[in-house]
């Protein structure tokens, strides 16, 4: 499988992602590390509303000098703020922050406000794109029974599901042409399983580097996330090498659905 950097997987809705995205989760103070990343040659980076850090994302994006159209940022808005009228304002306040005229993925975060506020949401945020101020619409952490909400409702399927290693919603995804991306890609931190460290080994890669070709190797976009300058290129430099099936295969094995959630996932909210 050849992959490099500025591999990309087009959308449904015609827009290429770069498959490698930057995290910036609990990175008040994004700016620096963004700029990091940049320099690395990350061209996707991720944020949310809920992060409060879209202000220093598009900080960097300004500092960094590369055009606007060779990046690819996502934000996502929460539970919290659901709803038609509120999301709409909500899309606005975002590209405020950014300093951006649009924004390229805009995720509903979280299905915990119910079916009405959900459908709500994503009819906002597919008004809020038909309008220019949004190229793609996706969701994050829904199950399968959400993504149906949506199918049955007669509204266009979302381009993107963030997922947990949930392998009935991956294929739920991939029947309908859903991009899957894989947040918390190093399972913040908890990478000492003796089988990861086996294929680390065969490779002489870091543990992190083996989580992440596996996860580009799946066809899944990860998301890793640091703050430290050498982590954050080391991140980045997966291309040189491959897994084997029998590696990968290894990794498979260790699924442990639900239970091996790093963070509450409400893939099974009401």
């Amino acid at each position: 499988m050849l992959l490099t950097i500025k591999s990309t997987v087009q959308l449904t809705s015609g827009y290429p992602m770069p498959l490698l995205g930057f995290g910036v989760y609990q990175n008040d103070d994004a700016k620096p590390s963004v700029l990091e990343a940049l320099g690395a040659g990350y061209r996707h980076v991720d944020s949310a509303q809920f992060y409060k850090n879209e202000g220093a994302v598009g900080e960097a994006v300004k500092a960094g000098g590369i055009p606007r159209e060779e990046l690819f940022i996502t934000t996502k808005c929460d539970s919290t703020t659901h709803g038609y009228d509120s999301t709409l304002t909500g899309v606005d306040g975002s590209l405020a922050r950014f300093g951006f005229e649009y924004i390229d993925l805009f995720l509903v975060h979280d299905p915990l406000s119910g079916t009405e506020r959900r459908l709500a949401t994503y009819r906002a945020l597919l008004d809020a794109q038909a309008a220019g101020k949004i190229r793609s619409v996706g969701v994050s952490n829904y199950g399968v029974r959400h993504l149906n909400e949506i199918k049955n409702a007669g509204l266009p399927m979302p381009v993107l599901h963030p997922f947990c290693q949930h392998r009935p919603i991956v294929e739920y995804c991939r029947a309908h042409s859903i991009v899957v991306q894989a947040y918390c890609p190093l399972i913040r931190g908890r990478m000492d399983h003796p089988v990861i460290q086996q294929v680390a080994n065969k490779h002489n890669r870091d543990l992190a580097q083996i989580l992440i070709r596996w996860s580009l190797q799946k066809g899944f976009v990860p998301l890793p996330k640091s703050v430290t300058p050498t982590r954050i290129r080391s991140n980045a430099n997966v291309y040189d090498f491959e897994l084997s099936p029998e590696d990968m295969g290894q990794l498979d094995f260790l699924d442990l659905g639900q239970e091996g959630a790093v963070l509450s996932n409400p893939v099974n909210a009401p």
